[in-house]
């Protein structure tokens, strides 16, 4: 993996006349360079004070530092997943059931019951749902599907993660995550 490099450059337009701006060109020049140089995130903001801005995460990957935790769920159980990265991340979740499950019997919630989602559909033996945070999905076999409410993530260091079926059945949770490591941009 690259050690991408991160500048944030930040320059005043001032307007010629007091009039509405209705388009923007920006030519990006230059010179006696060498090398490869990408542009990402163009913000242009009114005001005099510049808002916040996060750095493409790339750069705060560790190596090696996607893990899975594999596990059974009978009726309802605590899951700690143990993030040893420094900062949270999105979280990835397959469910397996091994019988088939209600419509709305599966949840997944963090904590203590934050963060809450419900599978409004019903599922059938070995189905592959798949609450998917690193792209923002969720499917079953592949194809999508409805969820209610929010997509998980890992806390940094021990993330507890409250699986709940449908009472009396089981699943196998498969969860991924990648590591991240807290730090800066190089700048």
């Amino acid at each position: 993996m690259a050690n991408p490099v991160f500048i944030r450059l930040a320059e005043v337009i001032n307007k010629k006349q007091d009039m509405r701006v209705v388009s923007v060109t920006v030519k990006p020049t230059l010179t006696n360079c060498s090398g490869t140089i990408w542009f990402t995130d163009l913000m242009l903001q009114e005001g005099p004070a510049l808002t916040g801005y996060v750095p493409h995460t790339e750069s705060r990957l560790t190596e090696d530092s996607k893990v899975w935790f594999n596990g059974v769920v009978r009726s309802a159980e605590t899951v700690i997943v143990c993030n040893v990265g420094d900062t949270s991340g999105g979280l990835d979740v397959h469910i397996y059931p091994k019988s088939d499950m209600a419509a709305g019997s599966v949840q997944l919630a963090q904590g203590v019951g934050g963060q809450r989602v419900v599978f409004p559909n019903a599922l059938a033996a070995e189905d592959d749902l798949a609450l998917l945070a690193s792209v923002r999905e969720c499917t079953k076999n592949g194809v999508t599907e409805p969820k209610e409410g929010f997509y998980q993530y890992s806390a940094a260091w021990d993330s507890k993660h409250m699986v709940t079926l449908e009472d009396g059945k089981s699943a196998r949770v498969l969860f991924e995550l990648q590591q991240m490591t807290d730090g800066g941009v190089s700048i």
